[in-house]
């Protein structure tokens, strides 16, 4: 299942591949512009990525000054290399097989046997050698869970498995060739919009999922913001309604007791006097239930509060909302917009609010870019 690895690139050399990577086809020109090299520096730097088929040349365009003949644009080839990413729950490992530039060719979704860090490891080896299906030689396996994980891939806390301490990358590593790789859920996701999504050439955004959980990333002067704090779910428990209802932990009105798809299920089925999964809850508020009105509506105006609060602490170019339950902003346009005036300076200009696929494939593709990313980038 293994394939020959592309070895970081260094200098310029890594930067002409990484700009390809992510804005291909480029020129010749503005390669040169960017990376800051002459036409023959370009071309003896480009000659061997090109004779290993990493980057090949395109339709040639318009004459270029530069170099005295029609130009040829460079580009990388996706299927140089294939990724496995798989996204783990507390039921089911969902996995995709996609391109060097993330593109899904595949998916698969396999319920898990049990919760034993070792039977997990086992059945994400086993997916993935079902999607490759012994045509694609696999590069990397990128694995996000949601919870707390060091730069390592050990599972610090696994929020959905009841793990401590578990050392899941080693576990997966052990049992394949491909190089491994796990990071939060969120944090892959936030850099999947990042490299390939709609936080492309945006150097500053935040991202908001509401699901499960509530999950906050944060891009800073184009780089992700990653500390040993990520994956602790610090965003699930700010304050957004001081007599709201109380969270797991006892915080009253916080994000996870009021955002989360189980904290608005739970709220309307109580009022209703039966179980309501998540989509009929915002169907009914489409409706005019009152109930399910009042919920939801209270929850599209704790949402406006938290992009409110987000926004004045990180002034971002864009706000990005995701995640399963991210319906609900349309749902609940009408509160989550006054809440962000109510919140903000008068003056202020509000952020342009992008949401995002809310399929749980995305998930998995975030956790394909994780593998990327250290492929292309070694660390």
């Amino acid at each position: 299942m293994g394939a020959g690895a592309w070895q970081p690139l260094t200098g310029p050399s890594h930067q002409l591949a990484l700009e390809i990577l992510l804005d291909g086809p480029l020129s010749r020109a503005e390669l040169a512009r960017r990376v800051d090299l002459s036409a023959g520096s370009l071309t003896r730097l480009t000659k061997p990525m090109l004779e290993s088929g990493l980057l090949v040349e395109v339709s040639a365009g318009p004459s270029d000054p530069r170099v005295g003949r029609p130009s040829q644009p460079l580009d990388i080839v996706p299927t140089s290399h294939y990724f496995v990413g798989v996204k783990v729950t507390g039921d089911v490992a969902l996995g995709v097989l996609t391109t060097l530039r993330a593109e899904v060719i595949a998916t698969e979704e396999r319920p898990l046997p049990d919760h034993k860090p070792e039977a997990v490891a086992d059945l994400i080896v086993d997916l993935a050698r079902s999607l490759a299906g012994g045509q694609f030689n696999i590069s990397g396996i990128g694995i996000s869970l949601g919870g707390h994980i060091n730069r390592a891939g050990d599972v610090l806390r696994g929020d959905f498995l009841a793990w401590t301490d578990v050392p899941f990358r080693q576990l997966v590593a052990d049992r394949t060739e491909a190089q491994v790789v796990v990071a939060n859920d969120v944090t892959a996701v936030t850099e999947a919009i990042h490299w390939f999504g709609t936080g492309r050439g945006v150097s500053r955004f935040c991202l908001i999922t509401i699901g499960a959980g509530i999950g906050y990333g944060l891009v800073m002067n184009d780089k992700l913001v990653d500390t040993t704090d990520t994956g602790l779910g610090l965003v699930g428990h700010f304050e957004l309604d001081p007599e709201g209802p109380l969270c797991h932990a006892g915080h009253r009105g916080c994000a996870s007791a009021i955002l989360t798809t189980d904290a608005i299920t739970g709220q309307v089925s109580t009022a209703l006097g039966r179980r309501v999964e998540y989509d009929e809850c915002l169907a009914l508020a489409e409706q005019g239930d009152p109930e399910a009105s009042r919920v939801v509506g209270k929850a599209g105006h704790a949402l406006g509060r938290l992009i409110a609060a987000a926004s004045d602490f990180t002034m971002p170019e864009a706000v990005m909302l995701g995640g399963e339950g991210v319906r609900l902003a349309e749902v609940a346009q009408a509160d989550l917009q006054t809440a962000l005036r109510t919140h903000r300076h008068p003056d202020a200009s509000p952020p342009p609010l992008l949401l995002q696929d809310p399929s749980f494939t995305q998930w998995a593709r975030g956790a394909a870019v994780i593998a990327i990313q250290t492929f292309v980038l070694g660390s």
